[in-house]
């Protein structure tokens, strides 16, 4: 079969004429250098130029990467050599090495030298360990020495081509070649040694137009490859693949087969004349350098020829044409195997092949084994690779039966029987692949069809392209793989017998109940087998998936690109290989997937045996696997996750188990998922508990406010606040009607202003304490001024409007306000209808409601600034229990309390304001008929002592008069008018009702004066 040459390009870059690539062995890096005297490094995954070196103004011909010291050395037509430090690119050493250009230099694989070759015809040998001396030189040609090449098989033995029509091998060591080749009719441009171990042949090409493989051992031309319509520029043995790659100033690179010298392909990417190529060991990359720039493309399937047969645990694999093998059983018992490690196993040489593999497979028994490669396949038993039998073909496939096979011949197909030929068709869409298994598949321009293996009766035609097909073991299931997706289809054996007996059934494309689709998966398979009616397989991403009843499982994720070679199951065991062939291992429990696999068949019975023996760490999965299936009570049964196992009984609603591993589990969420579907059950005592558990408050407030739980709704106060959730704490602590524990957690968390504000609503016999404590937060923050500037309404009542109304309406509702049974709920006046003060006042003027003021302990008063400001005697006035009295006297009464000054229902706060104005209080005032009090009142605050009082009378312009009059001369100056005066007094809201004995002194005017 002729070589799967896939060609993918992975660089292209324009730049000037490239003379040298060279590629990086362990970076993807290309060195290029160029005619114009420049060098770069390109990363040929990324496409993008990383570095440049600017070396010279004359053309640089050769440069190579040398990776143990991390140096790029160049050689250009200035006669120097120049190394470079590609990390930093600074230049670390130069020197003249030839009189004339030099053409080529190569780098020893494992000692310190580097060769250079020139147009001086000489070969010269450098050592940068000794400072880049000059170790030897090498003269015998007499034209230009165009490259030299080290042999890979003989690191002491190198060859040259030289314009002289000559290849000379020579010897480190020895000033003579060893032996000189002939045969060019012009002169050698290239050359280069095969690196496959089987045989001693080299490559060069010339000017003649020609390529010429030689055996530098008979010292013979073995073959002369003719193609090239212009000079051959440069040649290469392709170290992993058959191919010898030949580059030629016609603009073209051919591929030939290095075993049948036949041409593969011919590439041409019109970027003028080629002058370089390079191949790397392990990799299919291939670089070429051109007049307008460089490629880098890759040759081949990446896939290695290998195969494995699991029953007998051997596995077979192809290195160039030899064949190899290992056996996972001569694993000892004591060896642990790691996922993922390589396997460590001894290689065992099986002979060589006469063909290039390509591809290797195992026979659904495991006793053949087939090679195919170079349009040819062979067929050798297992066990001695002895050749069982061979012919031509370009695909070859197995049946279900090992003893059957097909191969294609162009578009003709041929079924073979027992190594004898059966049957031979021809598909009407014709044959571009075939594909084994239980059925023949022939992909074709038009699609995928299905034909019988013993008939070669169309069975079912699908309009799909299939990359590859899957058989599972019994033939039942079927994975078709595309290049995007692959599908799950069931075959119908039972359709198929019935169509036979009734052609009725049978339609232009085939049985239609031949197969039923069971799965679309968008993924992209690389490689897989069937274990039971599991799929395993490798995907783009570098997974292990396994597919089992719609349900995608990955096993694991790869660093690199690996194959699916099969599956031991008394081992447990997946195996994959790489190109490297290098052997890896995962764990995959059988049981699992027979218990999956008779899940799938329904078969419950099989089901229930299998289970004890999965292992306790795959029960989890294996529970996932069937609430997928939709067994859910199954799943609870058998994972071992309590997570999974609270959200099994969540919906399949097992509210005891969800509460034992709630309780377990101790998690807060599993509390209100739990509270969640006991709500929904009506469970409300088994809701509290979860809530409380979960601590949360916010849905307990609910919960309490919902069923009228006095109690719980305490209780939620109480706990929220050790826990730090205020608000939730002042939320439950208000809906209780519990204001001064509200106001406590708000002066707790410092929130003064709010309860300042809250005081002013709910609570206004607090407003001096908290607007004293408001005052002092302020005063700590150094804002003295905003201090000041807060006016506390008990010093300045002039500023709030009816907030005498308001303490005693918070007196009033305190006295009257009692709990009232939900039932008469609709007979209560909702809040929002209700006027608090007008029925207090309703209360108080039906004699229902007493205000009871209370005895100010607390009579100085502050000063703000050092001003002192005027002291007014407040003169106590009673009411009358009896009735009012029709006219103001002076007669005493004995019968309610002497006050000095009234105040809210609380301590005043020590801190009050000053009062440059202070008014005479409403709440000084309780009626308009008032009497002095038979008890002596204290003496007054002012300083001149006033004649005893007799009646009340109104403070009037003339009593200013008077008090003003008597001032010294020193103090007339500061008069104001009578009536800006008494403007100035209504602003203050000075009350005309006030005694006769309320005088002023010099001091008290003058600062009043001032101050307005």
């Amino acid at each position: 079969m002729p070589l799967r040459l896939d060609v993918k390009r992975k660089l292209s870059v324009r730049s000037d004429r490239v003379k040298c690539v060279d590629i990086h062995p362990n970076e993807p890096w290309i060195l290029v250098t160029l005619y114009n005297g420049h060098a770069h490094i390109y990363n040929h995954d990324t496409q993008q130029l990383i570095k440049t070196f600017e070396i010279c103004d004359v053309p640089v011909r050769a440069g190579k990467f040398i990776v143990r010291k991390n140096w790029a050395v160049t050689a250009s037509d200035d006669m120097l050599i120049r190394v470079y430090n590609y990390n930093t690119l600074e230049r670390l050493h130069q020197f003249e090495a030839h009189s004339d250009y030099i053409r080529s230099v190569v780098v020893h694989p494992t000692q310190s030298y580097i060769l250079t070759s020139s147009d001086d015809m000489t070969i010269k040998l450098w050592d940068w360990d000794a400072k880049w001396a000059l170790k030897q030189t090498f003269e015998g040609h007499i034209h230009y020495v165009m490259q030299i090449a080290i042999n890979p098989k003989d690191n002491n033995t190198f060859a040259s081509a030289s314009l002289d029509r000559t290849v000379k091998v020579w010897q480190l060591g020895s000033t003579q070649p060893n032996f000189t080749l002939e045969g060019h009719e012009k002169g050698v441009n290239c050359v280069d040694y095969y690196s496959g171990g089987d045989k001693p042949y080299l490559v060069s090409g010339g000017d003649d137009r020609l390529v010429k493989i030689w055996d530098y051992q008979n010292k013979t031309c073995v073959q002369t490859l003719e193609g090239h319509s212009q000079n051959v520029g440069c040649v290469a043995f392709h170290p992993e693949l058959p191919i010898v790659l030949s580059g030629s100033e016609d603009g073209t690179v051919k591929l030939w087969h290095s075993n049948t010298y036949r041409l593969e392909s011919t590439l041409n990417y019109g970027l003028e004349r080629c002058w370089a190529i390079s191949c790397l060991k392990g990799s299919n990359n291939v670089a070429l350098g051109y007049d307008e720039g460089t490629m880098m493309i890759k040759l081949g399937r990446e896939e290695p020829a290998m195969s494995m047969d699991a029953s007998t645990g051997k596995i077979v694999w192809a290195k160039h044409c030899e064949i190899q093998q290992v056996n996972l059983k001569q694993l000892s018992s004591d060896q642990q195997l790691k996922d993922g490690e390589k396997v460590p196993l001894n290689v065992k040489e099986m002979g060589s092949c006469e063909i290039y593999p390509q591809t290797l497979s195992h026979s659904p028994n495991g006793r053949f084994v087939v090679v195919c490669g170079d349009g040819e396949y062979i067929i050798y038993t297992a066990m001695t690779l002895r050749n069982k039998s061979y012919g031509s073909a370009m695909e070859f496939v197995w049946s279900q039966d090992s003893s059957e096979y097909a191969i294609r011949d162009g578009n003709m197909v041929k079924i073979f029987k027992n190594f004898k030929e059966k049957k031979t068709f021809k598909p009407e869409a014709g044959a571009e692949g075939i594909f084994g298994g239980s059925l023949l598949g022939v992909r074709s321009y038009s699609g995928l069809t299905f034909y019988d293996w013993e008939t070669t009766s169309l069975i079912r035609r699908i309009e799909i392209v299939p990359k590859i097909i899957y058989w599972s073991q019994n033939g039942e299931l079927a994975c078709i793989a595309t290049e995007e997706s692959y599908y799950i289809l069931r075959y119908n054996p039972q359709a198929v017998a019935a169509a036979v007996s009734n052609k009725d059934l049978i339609s232009e494309d085939g049985i239609e109940d031949a197969f039923d689709a069971l799965s679309e998966i968008p993924e992209i398979v690389k490689t897989g087998i069937w274990v039971g009616d599991c799929f395993i397989y490798t995907n783009s991403l570098n997974r292990i998936n396994y597919y089992v009843g719609g349900e995608i499982v990955t096993i694991s994720h790869l660093d690199r690109v690996m194959y699916l070679l099969g599956y031991v199951s008394n081992e447990n065991r997946l195996y994959l290989g790489d190109k490297e062939m290098s052997i890896v291992s995962f764990e995959l429990s059988l049981s699992v997937l027979e218990y999956q696999t008779a899940v799938m068949r329904k078969d419950f019975e099989t089901a229930d045996q299998v289970l004890p023996t999965v292992p306790k760490e795959e029960r989890t999965r294996v529970a996932h696997f069937l609430e997928k299936q939709g067994y859910r009570q199954q799943a609870l049964a058998v994972t071992m996750d309590n997570e999974h196992k609270f959200d099994l009984a969540l919906q399949l609603g097992n509210l005891q188990i969800c509460y034992d591993l709630a309780v377990e589990m101790e998690n807060e969420q599993k509390w209100v998922q739990l509270s969640d579907v006991a709500t929904k059950r009506g469970d409300f005592k088994l809701v509290q508990e979860c809530l409380t558990r979960a601590q949360s408050f916010g849905s307990l407030i609910l919960l309490a406010s919902a069923s009228s739980d006095k109690q719980l709704m305490s209780t939620i106060g109480d706990q929220s606040r050790k826990n730090g959730q205020f608000n939730i704490a002042f939320l439950s602590n208000f809906v209780l009607g519990n204001l001064e524990q509200c106001l406590d957690i708000l002066i707790e968390n410092q929130r003064l202003p709010e309860a300042a504000f809250f005081c002013r609503t709910y609570l206004p016999s607090q407003i001096g304490r908290i607007v004293g404590l408001w005052r002092d937060k302020l005063k700590q923050m150094n804002m003295e001024r905003a201090a000041q500037a807060l006016a506390n309404p008990t010093d300045y009542e002039n500023l709030f409007p009816g907030l005498v109304n308001t303490y005693k309406t918070e007196q009033y509702l305190k006295q009257t306000t009692q709990q009232q049974s939900a039932n008469n709920y609709q007979s209560i006046i909702p809040n929002w209808e209700r006027n608090p003060i007008e029925e207090m006042q309703e209360a108080e003027n039906s004699e229902q409601f007493f205000y009871g003021p209370v005895q100010s302990n607390n009579d100085t008063v502050e000063t703000d600034d050092n001003e002192h400001s005027p002291n007014i005697k407040d003169t106590s006035k009673q009411t009358s229990a009896a009735s009012p009295s029709p006219a103001k006297t002076n007669k005493p009464t004995t019968d309610l309390p002497v006050v000095n000054k009234l105040i809210p229902p609380v301590i005043a706060s020590t801190s009050s304001s000053s009062d440059r104005s202070r008014s005479q209080s409403p709440m000084n005032n309780l009626v308009n008929s008032t009497t002095k009090s038979a008890t002596p009142s204290p003496p007054p605050l002012n300083k001149t002592t006033p004649p005893p009082p007799t009646t009340t009378t109104t403070v009037t312009s003339s009593a200013i008069s008077k008090a003003t009059s008597d001032k010294p001369a020193t103090t007339t100056a500061r008069k104001t008018s009578l009536s800006d005066l008494e403007k100035e007094l209504q602003e203050f809201d000075i009350e005309d009702d006030v005694s006769d004995d309320l005088q002023f002194d010099d001091d008290d005017v003058d600062e009043f004066l001032k101050d307005t």
